[in-house]
């Protein structure tokens, strides 16, 4: 007791605390990546061979809770109007309230290098008085610019360490430029495995999938078709793109910066429908008859496909200091 007291009387020394490290608000993301196939969707964009992709994206933190972003990113692609690669430009706003993080912008798909693809020489298509037309042995056609911009809002909520549910929705009035207005909503799922599942190596692992419907209008004339009688056509006016589910499934391994996915992904469009959608260049037959596709060629860029993706994260707060 007396020792007690005896301590708690003695003067205490002051000591001087460090000044806090000064808050820096920028970041830098940045990241490549290399796959067997380049999927939207569920629609493949590389005709399902591989393709290479890389990123860039400075960000403005306002506060812990408040993100402003933009970025631009590339993709190697090969489209019916041999346009070889996706550019995106996008920017927006990342606020976070507790477990909830929201994701609200705008992105524009660029698709340069494009030429007019056809498959009649009549004046009435704009593509056959190009001197960049492409002749189509399959019938399909496709325009030489099919850019397009996307609002989108995204939210994901944190339930824990490992489990993360998500709702996305993006809206395009004039999707890949075809006259139709898009509109796509999903749901997301994320299970992230226990920091030591594979010990002390640093190797972590996620299980995640995603389950979507594309909503698709009506195209203007440029897409549509003078062929047929069956199901209410000819539609020279335009067709009206089937709507269509897509979802995908897949397991990932991450590793210090890099992440390693396989993931299985497919739709429940039919290749007739398909055909019609993606204009392929490589479609054949003539027994996927649709209201939309009277020729009967059918495209297997929309079924089911398996993705192995190798890709690299950095930030230049974290990885660059």
């Amino acid at each position: 007791m007396a020792g007690s007291a005896l301590a708690a009387d003695l003067p205490l020394k002051a000591v001087k605390a460090p000044p806090p490290a000064p808050f820096d608000p920028w970041d830098i993301a940045f990241g490549g990546a290399a796959m067997n196939d380049y999927l939207f969707r569920g629609v493949t964009q590389s005709n399902h061979n591989p393709s290479v992709a890389a990123y860039f994206e400075p960000r403005y933190n306002v506060s812990k809770d408040l993100q402003l972003y933009i970025g631009s990113s590339a993709e190697s692609i090969s489209f019916a109007n041999r346009a070889a690669a996706e550019v995106d430009i996008y920017g927006g706003v990342r606020p976070t309230f507790g477990a909830f993080a929201f994701d609200f912008g705008v992105w524009g798909y660029l698709y340069p290098g494009g030429s007019c693809a056809d498959n009649v020489l009549t004046g009435g298509n704009v593509c056959a008085v190009s001197t960049n037309t492409i002749f189509l042995a399959n019938g399909n056609v496709m325009k030489k610019d099919v850019s397009f911009v996307e609002v989108y809002g995204k939210v994901n909520y944190t339930i824990n360490d490992n489990w993360q549910f998500g709702i996305n929705e993006y809206y395009s009035p004039n999707f890949l430029n075809s006259g139709a207005w898009g509109d796509y909503a999903s749901i997301t799922g994320k299970y992230t495995a226990p920091s030591t599942t594979f010990g002390k190596s640093g190797v972590g692992m996620y299980v995640s999938g995603e389950f979507g419907r594309q909503f698709l209008g009506t195209s203007d004339s440029f897409y549509g078709t003078t062929v047929g009688t069956v199901f209410g056509g000819p539609f020279p006016n335009g067709i009206k793109y089937a709507d269509y589910n897509t979802w995908n499934i897949g397991i990932g391994f991450t590793y210090k910066v890099f992440t390693l996915d396989l993931r299985y992904s497919d739709t429940d469009l039919s290749k007739g429908n398909c055909n019609a959608f993606t204009s392929a260049f490589n479609a054949s037959g003539t027994t996927n008859v649709t209201a939309i596709n009277p020729t009967g060629v059918g495209s297997n860029w929309c079924g089911a496909a398996g993705i192995v993706k190798l890709s690299a994260d950095l930030t230049a707060m974290t990885n660059l200091k």
